[in-house]
């Protein structure tokens, strides 16, 4: 048998059809390889001895112990049959119990006299200690030396737990895993001989071997230096290979031309960028200048000035001859961003039109949703180049749109947007344009470098000037319905004070939503037994309350997914100048929308929202001179995790504090794309938030192997395991990012 084929071995040649069914279905294990990197979740230490009369409630414990009497019992009208041990050890007495078919082998074993050890948790029955369905392991050794040893070797041993499922549990996958471990000998070592000795790794075999039967916790801690160093690092050389590659593809360099549209834009810029800003700029524009396609990722603090460096960033391209496009992923998100652009431009931004500047171009909008007439003339736009800039939704990715030279694609909130969408976007320049990507979720570097692994990384830390501090609080509405009461006081406040104020609520209530689900009065009857299973409050609900009750007076408007889009724009537009004082809406503000003078916020079941979705709700108050203040309504419990997290986003402004704090609470699952492409992470033992220096030194050395030997052809060993990791959905897993 070659090296790789017995880790391409199929499970059911070893472990027979019935057992292989279960790991194939249930636990996604499908070859020998797989199960070899299936990990112990953790380790039992079956325990030092313990004397019966020591025995601690609900421990795992090892006792040696003679046989005083077994007794098989029947209950059940005799159909089902119970076998009782007294074991005695001169300290104690201790009762085993063993059920079912479970009962033969022990009757035949376990008789008077015999000593044995045995392991197993304590627990009561009838007021006495007991173990149900210990293992054991008989000690009739005529040596007494190799009885002390057969203890000394059962007590010490370390047993791997596996993360296990309901048809198949962890000692059984343990004896499969004793089945196949021999194959670990023929494991593909993906390290290069110098990198392994280099850092004192232990050999892949060994790691494997020691892995899942330590004789010692330093066996484990070697094991998991060294498989934790592998995922990270074959995962960074797959990601420094498509960096790579992507700088062997021709763009045409965009640099930007004195006295043009940029420098114009600058002129009448009313504040100065931030130093962040201009360091963030000054890298764009040397990416832009090179002949192969910019791919950056650009991530800031809400309201760090993203979109000023975008902007300015696409009007370099115009000025370089080209276009720029930027995708966001909702209507009101694109809207939102092409009247602040055509705002920050003024005249800029009516190029070819009467009282437009001579420097300046057309800016066009182009969404799914737009009249037919409209649509037509921004095609026409797009195709000619009288528009130098498009802001769309996926709209723009249409076979219909074409550009007359497509330059740079600025995409907005990349985590929405697959690498098809990106792909088919890019792929409408005469030769592939640059790409900037912006998200507004702040990311820990780490998980940056993983997930986006494939584009250099700019970070926006600093606010500009002028921008307030936000004062957030948690509001126990179930606890103190007073404090609620208070709550809305205090919007009624800041609406009096001249400012305007936005209550959030996750979902919107109308009948649409109902005839979605046709669960309304299941769940109308589930919350009334069990107030927990309410459904979350709705924005339509809330509204009427608000205007009837606590807000009476004030002009209270809704905002959500369903509106039609002009009505969107419209009540978006009418807030923004102050006819509306309230806005209730559901989360289509969460990220880009600018009402500077809204300073409030009410967040209604803030514990149904996660920790980046409320960072991000929260910066759309404070925008302006005056302070915000962000109220977190919740019927949680005072000692749940959700009201730790509600507290944990209450206590900091800082975006990369609470992602990592989201991720310590999520784990990886979520962040590395299984929600975006349904694909299990392939990461098992490296922990993306704990192993920071890992990760980073893995990826210095990828990124040194990549440039010396792109195609890894002296390092054959290296391509067979990065061909297996990036099978099809793998490759698509790493892109989607």
């Amino acid at each position: 048998m070659d090296r790789v084929s017995s880790f391409d071995e199929p499970l059911k040649k070893l472990l027979g059809g019935a057992t292989a069914k279960v790991m194939a279905e249930h636990l996604d294990l499908h070859t020998v390889g797989d199960l070899l990197h299936h990990y112990p979740r953790r380790y039992e230490e079956r325990g030092k001895l313990t004397a019966l009369a020591d025995l601690p409630l609900d421990e795992h414990v090892t006792v040696v112990a003679q046989v005083a009497d077994a007794r098989i019992l029947m209950f059940n009208n005799g159909r089902g049959k119970r076998l009782e041990v007294t074991l005695t050890d001169g300290s104690g007495r201790l009762q085993l119990v063993f059920f079912g078919h479970g009962v033969h082998k022990p009757h035949k074993e376990l008789l008077p006299g015999r000593q044995a050890m045995f392991a197993g948790k304590v627990s009561v029955f009838n007021r006495k200690m007991q173990l149900a369905h210990p293992t054991y392991q008989l000690l009739d050794a005529s040596d007494a030396d190799e009885a002390t040893e057969a203890v000394d070797a059962f007590a010490g041993r370390l047993l791997p737990i596996y993360p296990a499922c309901k048809q198949l549990d962890s000692w059984r996958i343990a004896k499969a895993v004793d089945a196949v471990l021999p194959s670990a000998q023929d494991a593909v070592d993906p390290l290069p001989a110098s990198l392994r000795e280099g850092r004192g790794f232990t050999p892949l075999p060994e790691a494997l071997l020691k892995v899942h039967r330590p004789q010692t916790k330093a066996d484990i801690e070697d094991a998991k230096a060294r498989l934790k160093w592998d995922e990270a690092f074959v995962l960074q050389v797959a990601l420094a290979r498509r960096r790579y590659a992507d700088t062997q593809l021709p763009a045409a360099a965009r640099r930007p031309v004195a006295d043009g549209l940029l420098d114009a834009f600058d002129a009448k810029l009313p504040f100065t960028l931030t130093e962040g800003q201009e360091k963030v700029s000054k890298e764009i524009f040397d990416d832009l200048a090179t002949e192969h396609p910019m791919h950056r990722l650009l991530q800031g603090e809400v309201g760090s000035g993203k979109t000023m460096v975008a902007l300015r960033a696409m009007l370099a391209v115009v000025d370089a001859g080209g276009q720029a496009a930027m995708l966001a992923p909702t209507e009101v998100l694109a809207q939102q961003h092409h009247r602040s652009i055509t705002e920050m431009m003024g005249e800029l931004a009516e190029g070819g039109m009467l009282g437009g500047s001579d420097r300046g171009t057309k800016v066009v909008l182009l969404t799914g949703s737009m009249g037919m007439a409209a649509r037509r003339q921004a095609l026409l736009d797009l195709v000619t180049g009288e528009a130098g800039i498009v802001i769309g939704t996926h709209a723009l990715i249409e076979d219909k749109v074409q550009f007359h030279d497509l330059g740079l694609v600025v995409v907005d909130e990349q985590h929405r947007f697959g690498v098809e969408q990106r792909d088919a976007l890019r792929s409408k320049g005469k030769q592939p344009p640059h790409l900037l990507v912006m998200t507004a979720t702040p990311i820990p570097r780490t998980v940056a470098m993983t997930v986006f692994g494939d584009l250099e990384t700019s970070v926006l830390d600093q606010l500009p000037a002028g921008r307030s501090p936000i004062a957030s609080h948690v509001v126990p509405a179930k606890d103190k319905p007073h404090f609620l009461a208070r709550a809305w006081e205090r919007v009624r406040e800041e609406v009096e004070n001249g400012h305007l104020a936005y209550v959030v609520c996750p979902r919107i209530g109308d009948d649409a939503e109902e005839a979605e689900g046709k669960k309304g009065k299941a769940k109308k009857k589930a919350a009334d037994e069990d107030p927990e299973k309410r459904p979350p409050l709705a924005v339509l609900e809330i509204a009427d309350e608000l205007r009837k009750g606590a807000l009476a007076g004030l002009t209270v408007e809704v905002l959500h997914g369903r509106m039609h889009p002009d009505e969107k724009d419209d009540v978006m537009r009418r807030f923004a100048a102050g006819d509306v004082d309230v806005l209730v809406a559901t989360t289509v503000i969460e990220v880009g929308v600018n009402v500077p003078n809204a300073t409030a916020m009410v967040i209604m079941d803030a514990d149904r929202f996660g920790v980046s979705q409320l960072h991000q709700l929260r910066g759309r108050v404070g925008r302006g001179s005056a302070p915000g203040l962000c109220l977190l309504v919740s019927e949680a419990h005072e000692a749940s995790p959700a009201r730790a997290r509600l507290s944990a986003v209450a206590a900091t402004l800082d975006g990369f504090e609470l992602s990592r704090i989201d991720l310590e609470q999520r784990r990886e699952g979520d962040v590395l794309g299984q929600a975006q492409s349904g694909v299990r992470s392939s990461l098992r033992m490296l922990t993306v938030i704990d192993d920071e220096e890992v990760i980073a030194a893995a990826r210095e050395e990828a990124v040194a192997i990549v440039a010396a030997d792109p195609e890894l052809e002296h390092l054959p060993e290296l391509r067979t395991v990065l061909a297996a990791l990036l099978d099809k959905d793998r490759e698509e897993y790493l892109d989607k990012g």
